[in-house]
């Protein structure tokens, strides 16, 4: 591969920074939501330990959002092959970084709203069961940012392929 003005050597290096985001924020996000949400469910665990089953939906939500992350992480490297046998172009870099950046700094904001509530819902849930079903939609309101990143990704994703 000649190297030109749109398709530098280095552009392959900004592509894996999307990888990298989509990891890395993804996963900060579904284990900030897993720590916060578990010190809930391990506190009402102690006095209620019938609610802790019915009490891990926060972290099943939490463990989705790195889902989101890993499918752009590994469709982004799909797209990424060697310098001769591949034209890499800038424009595709930095696709792929909008990408990486779109789901996982969703998932960031996924996992800190599920993390949050979760560990706060599943508190008044043992004190109040009719909170139950209240939780568990603005759970599915704080994972479906997450969602929002993924579509967001996927299209951004499409779009670079040509």
């Amino acid at each position: 591969m000649a190297e030109t003005e749109l398709s530098p050597k280095f552009a392959p290096f900004i592509g894996m920074g999307g990888i990298a985001s989509a990891m890395i924020f993804g996963c900060i996000g579904a284990a900030y939501g897993t720590a916060k949400s578990g010190i809930g469910i391990a506190g009402i665990g102690i006095f209620r330990p019938d609610l802790i089953m019915k009490s891990l939906i926060p972290v099943v939500m939490s463990g989705i959002i790195a889902v989101y992350a890993l499918v752009i992480a590994v469709l982004i490297a799909g797209d990424i092959g060697p310098p001769p046998a591949q034209n890499y172009s800038l424009f595709d870099g930095f696709m792929h970084l909008a990408c990486g950046l779109s789901v996982g700094l969703t998932g960031l904001a996924a996992g800190y709203a599920i993390g949050v509530v979760g560990d706060v819902g599943v508190r008044s849930y043992m004190l109040q069961s009719r909170i139950f079903v209240g939780m568990v939609l603005i759970l599915i309101f704080s994972e479906v940012l997450g969602l929002y990143g993924l579509i967001v990704a996927l299209i951004l994703n499409a779009k670079s392929q040509g």
